[in-house]
């Protein structure tokens, strides 16, 4: 794969034979980040899990102490007085049966986020074969499957991030904007660690952290010290 001057610039600050402390990698990650636009700041984990085994599955969702940097649009699934305290919350959208055509039919997604009061789960599941693949799906342990739907707008609009393990049992986090101070990012980036620490299952066998890259959505991959990172 060819990579722009810009990109490789950047990879000249980074040795890829070294394993950096967190602060290290963020103070390269600043230097790095060069694009036009203020790029995601993102964290991708290998681990040592087999997402095959229900009993090695982990997903949660950490409140980042200084947000992503991303304005997040909030879809909720709800009736009643809950839709109108989802309103009342800051929901950018709310609604029940009479979205299911406009989501299937019409295509449209113009949310990041759905919460779904669990009496509507019913009705969100008839859209599991579109809502499935994007990762949109309310799901109870990322606290979006929940009657306590003012929290829950009140948590993602404060920079709520979800994480969970993919097919190929790695796990994406974004951490924050490049335009964040280094104090920041470290802070966001220790929040996921402790919450990713702590969803360790009792069943992994070997290592359950293999490894951990911090990167920027244009910049190389900082390869950080298990060791000093697991839990």
């Amino acid at each position: 794969m060819k990579h722009g001057k810009r990109y490789v610039e950047a990879a000249k600050l980074v040795d890829r034979s070294v394993q950096y402390d967190a602060n290290e990698a963020v103070a390269i990650l600043k230097k790095t980040a060069v694009a036009k636009f203020d790029e995601t700041i993102e964290l991708h984990i290998r681990t040592g899990l087999d997402g095959r085994h229900a009993d090695q599955q982990i997903r949660g969702a950490v409140v980042l102490p200084h947000g992503t940097g991303k304005t997040v649009k909030i879809l909720v699934f709800a009736k009643g007085a809950k839709a109108d305290e989802a309103l009342a919350a800051g929901a950018d959208y709310v609604g029940a049966e009479e979205l299911i055509p406009k989501i299937q039919n019409e295509g449209w997604l113009d949310f990041d986020v759905i919460v779904a009061t669990p009496d509507m789960m019913g009705v969100v599941g008839r859209l599991g074969k579109i809502l499935g693949p994007k990762g949109l799906m309310p799901n109870p342990k990322a606290g979006t499957v929940t009657m306590d739907v003012t929290k829950a707008i009140a948590d993602i609009k404060a920079g709520k991030v979800e994480y969970r393990l993919d097919k190929t049992n790695l796990v994406h986090v974004p951490v924050g904007k490049a335009s964040f101070s280094e104090q920041q990012l470290l802070e966001n980036f220790q929040s996921i660690m402790d919450a990713i620490n702590k969803a360790k299952p009792s069943t992994v066998k070997g290592a359950y952290l293999k490894s951990i890259v911090l990167t920027s959505t244009m910049g190389p991959g900082i390869r950080l010290n298990v060791a000093k990172l697991v839990g």
